[in-house]
């Protein structure tokens, strides 16, 4: 039932199947590539305890505490 919505949907799989898999799963690597980037950005971000908490209560200044922490992330 979910493998037909996910079908009608047209999602593609960007995660490889693992090796004892009878049947593989085609994927786009440099889709994979793209998401693991993404995933270690949000794991350094929660590093951060002020993102990770979300002590800011007004969007602004929590999205201002996001930039301020990608920022220095992507500086070091």
């Amino acid at each position: 039932m979910v493998q037909r919505s996910v079908e009608r949907q047209r999602i593609r799989a960007c995660i490889p199947g693992r090796k004892q898999r009878k049947k593989t799963v085609k994927y786009d690597k440099r889709r994979y590539k793209r998401r693991n980037r993404i995933e270690i950005m949000f794991g350094r971000l929660k590093d951060w305890r002020r993102v990770a908490t979300r002590y800011d209560r007004c969007p602004k200044v929590f999205l201002s505490a996001i930039a301020l922490a990608a920022l220095v992330i992507y500086w070091l």
